[in-house]
């Protein structure tokens, strides 16, 4: 048990803490409850509790808890992006969809049936994200979602690194927690990188477009670096797979020559974006090139990342955890894996005694003593 959290167990806490894992997230939520059973002295012999969506053949289904959650403060961890889950469907094998996660979060909820203390919802991924601003006639997908969670008593949603944090507007009376996992970025890229220097001469942070500029300014403020950007020109007359095509990445900023570089985004889905910026950055004759994204899921596969992994456009790749990831992205050596469930684990813990989330861990405390520990500042 850490000092944090034995001051945080000498406060009382708002109710005992129920976790209930979706099938999505078996393998965090059993490190997040590992962790839990550790701080609380093997006090408790588990905090998950067991439930299950089954489904019919018709692709019908229903939410079973299948022990008491009255009075408890209850977790609800789900993962939308998992689409290694299949279900039965009319014979034939169906993966699930983020629509499907979705529902059977919302049978859980229903399951429940207003027993618990309160319900915090733990949804790294947030359902619907990426459809967050409205142009023409759209749907605002993960708005009405999030209003829809708060109607059926949901008290507080956490997910991280949110595609637009703004869309929190939707729901001004909800808790709505939105955490960036630096820490243990930075701390996986110093474990993983032996020779890494991160003084202001020889790396640099870039972030990918004007979007992503907020974590990268973090990253860059943090370690005291110089941070350029691109900018995406788009086509915006024409609409190929539901977005405005990019015709170019413009760099803005200083030379990245002779220097490692560090580009920060909230999602890599092809991957190409990615790795049009790494051409880019060696055109400009940078040295080493480590890209992150908190959502690593390469939906037109690992290939052509593999190609400039061995023609040396791309030297590592960070992901994390959070969602769903291939047996054959975590066989690559180019992937290094960020672990995040003891902090999702801390902020159980905040969540359930009402407190800050920073009086258990203050990122930039310890990002600093991260620094000092590698001799960097």
């Amino acid at each position: 048990m850490t000092a944090s959290s034995e001051n945080l167990f000498s406060e009382s806490n708002v109710a005992p803490v129920g976790i209930i894992a979706m099938e999505s997230v078996k393998e965090i939520g059993a490190k997040i409850n590992d962790y839990l059973v550790e701080w609380h002295g093997n006090d408790v012999d588990t905090f998950l509790i067991e439930s299950e969506c089954p489904r019919f053949s018709s692709g019908d289904g229903k939410g079973l808890i299948k022990s008491t959650i009255r009075g408890k403060d209850l977790f609800i961890i789900v993962d939308v992006g998992n689409y290694n889950i299949k279900y039965n469907y009319f014979g034939m094998e169906n993966a699930m969809s983020p629509d499907d996660h979705y529902q059977d979060l919302k049978r859980i909820i229903q399951a429940a049936s207003g027993k618990a203390h309160r319900i915090t919802v733990i949804m790294p991924n947030l359902y619907g994200g990426r459809q967050h601003r409205r142009s023409y006639r759209e749907s605002l997908d993960c708005a009405c979602a999030l209003q829809e969670l708060e109607a059926m008593g949901v008290s507080n949603i956490v997910t991280f690194d949110a595609h637009d944090p703004r869309v929190q507007n939707a729901v001004p009376l909800m808790g709505f927690d939105n955490v960036m996992p630096t820490y243990q970025v930075l701390k996986t890229m110093f474990r993983d990188i032996k020779d890494i220097d991160c003084s202001k001469d020889k790396f640099m942070i870039v972030s990918p477009d004007e979007g992503a500029l907020n974590r990268n300014m973090y990253y860059a403020s943090v370690l005291g670096v110089e941070m350029g950007m691109f900018y995406k020109r788009r086509d915006y007359s024409t609409i190929v797979n539901g977005r405005n095509p990019i015709i170019a990445h413009e760099y803005l900023g200083n030379s990245v020559e002779g220097k490692d570089v560090f580009v920060a985004d909230d999602i890599i889905s092809s991957g190409e974006s990615m790795l049009d910026l790494a051409y880019s950055l060696k055109e400009k004759k940078a040295k080493r090139i480590f890209t992150y994204a908190t959502y690593t899921i390469f939906t037109n596969g690992l290939e052509k990342f593999d190609k400039a992994y061995k023609d040396g456009y791309i030297d590592g790749v960070f992901g994390t955890n959070l969602t769903y990831r291939t047996p054959e992205l975590l066989s690559r050596p180019w992937f290094h894996e960020v672990d995040v469930s003891k902090y999702i684990a801390y902020f159980i813990e905040a969540i359930n005694h009402d407190v800050s989330i920073s009086r258990i861990i203050d990122p930039h405390e310890k990002i600093q003593n991260l620094l000092k520990k590698y001799g960097m500042k």
